[in-house]
């Protein structure tokens, strides 16, 4: 029996966090220093970027590992039948 390999590496999940933990704190420091020139403005708007994929991100990887748990699961209980 073919072993299930999960779709995402470690690597990519700490980017995943990692890229929304850093979109927020650099939101929060730029909201802190809000005096808001045209440079900030900019500012804001790729901070709000990098919040967006890294929410988008962090949802998938979620989900991913759930349903890989899950997946990972139903093939022991199959082995562990197959065994006995």
């Amino acid at each position: 029996m073919q072993k299930y390999r999960r779709r995402n590496t470690p690597a990519f999940t700490f980017l995943a966090y990692f890229t929304l933990i850093a979109g927020v704190g650099l939101f929060l420091i730029g909201l802190y220093n809000a005096d808001m020139e045209l440079n900030e403005k900019g500012y804001y708007i790729a901070v709000m970027l990098l919040v967006a994929v890294g929410s988008i991100l962090t949802q998938k990887v979620t989900r991913d590992n759930a349903e890989d748990a899950e997946i990972l699961a139903e093939q022991e209980r199959r082995s562990a039948k197959i065994e006995q």
